[in-house]
């Protein structure tokens, strides 16, 4: 994508997903909390077709999946559960709608990215279309095209809305280093060449061409670099799971103009710090870094660890303005 140095993202924002099953509840959390930097809500537990490989397959073109007991499967025509994955998104964009009347700045919208969905949606043999090179090509080709319409449709909507698309790769890491299981389990998906990887992810990314994209996994070893050079702008992360073995690439992005989106906010239910301790390891890194202190808020973007699905909606509501003091924090007092 063509980077807009213009571009302003906002200093909090959630993942994703949301607890719960009402989208203008969802929506109405989502865009009272971040008043700078809202994102379209996700629903995991109205059932299949509002997770996120279902919700994602609902976006592809010309390809479709159906739930099989084991997984999403490819099959030869939409189905109810196609049907259902659109119907629920259509729903979530109704009432992100209803809530952003009159909005403008970032937007971020949500996808799974092409190499996770390669490793979870099935053929029609049962194995992951991440075992077949020419399925992998026509999954990326498909997404691509239906984030273009998704992103096109989004836009329409929220007119004024500086639109940020988020492809979610959680499962990147495992299928760079060949660690996907086989269907029997016994065996493990070869490891995909890291140009290959790269040049889809570029390829994807590149329908965004007029916004910035952000690559999320809150799995460990984030490639940082692979995804920078894939044209990254952002890239979303758990925070907890940094070790130093990081610290140069994180170095290097942070140098190059990459905007780091931190997970500091725990995703599940319990005790939640005071903002300016959630933090305090974002100093530290920075510290650690020899990076300027200045350079904090306008090189991250404080996040959950991961979706809040799993947490109670009470919590998510504390989690999500907990985000914004910790930003608040990370502004006002760098050092």
């Amino acid at each position: 994508m063509s980077e807009n140095s213009q571009f302003t993202f906002g200093p909090a924002t959630g993942v994703g997903s949301m607890p719960g099953g009402d989208s203008r509840e969802a929506a109405k959390t989502v865009t009272g909390s971040f008043g700078d930097f809202p994102f379209l809500p996700e629903l995991p537990a109205r059932g299949p077709g509002a997770d996120m490989i279902g919700r994602t397959a609902g976006l592809l073109v010309e390809l479709y999946a159906r739930v099989e007991p084991s997984a999403w499967r490819i099959g030869d025509r939409p189905g109810r559960d196609t049907k259902r994955a659109r119907s629920w998104l259509g729903e979530d964009l109704d009432a992100l709608e209803e809530f952003t009347q009159g909005y403008e700045g970032p937007l971020k919208v949500q996808a799974v990215g092409p190499w996770t969905l390669a490793a979870a949606l099935e053929l029609k043999n049962g194995e992951a279309a991440l075992s077949d090179t020419g399925a992998c090509r026509d999954l990326a080709g498909s997404l691509a095209e239906g984030l273009r319409e998704h992103l096109a449709e989004v836009q329409r909507r929220v007119p004024g809305a500086q639109l940020v698309l988020q492809l979610d790769e959680p499962s990147l890491t495992a299928v760079l280093r060949g660690h996907v299981k086989s269907a029997s389990g016994y065996r493990t998906h070869r490891a995909v060449d890291r140009q290959v990887v790269e040049a889809t992810l570029r390829d994807v990314a590149g329908v965004h061409e007029s916004g910035p994209v952000v690559v999320h996994s809150c799995a460990p070893d984030v490639p940082f670099a692979l995804l920078r050079r894939a044209g990254a702008t952002a890239i979303s992360f758990d925070f907890s799971l940094l070790t130093e073995r990081d610290d140069d690439t994180i170095g290097e992005a942070v140098e190059a103009g990459t905007r780091l989106f931190a997970g500091v906010v725990p995703g599940t239910d319990g005790p939640l710090s005071d903002p300016a301790g959630s933090v305090m390891g974002v100093r530290t890194l920075w510290r650690r870094l020899g990076l300027s202190p200045g350079l904090l808020a306008e090189a991250v973007t404080v996040t959950p660890s991961c979706g809040l699905a799993g947490a109670s909606p009470e919590y998510a509501r504390r989690a999500l303005a907990h985000c914004v003091q910790a930003a608040r924090s990370l502004a006002d007092n760098p050092e």
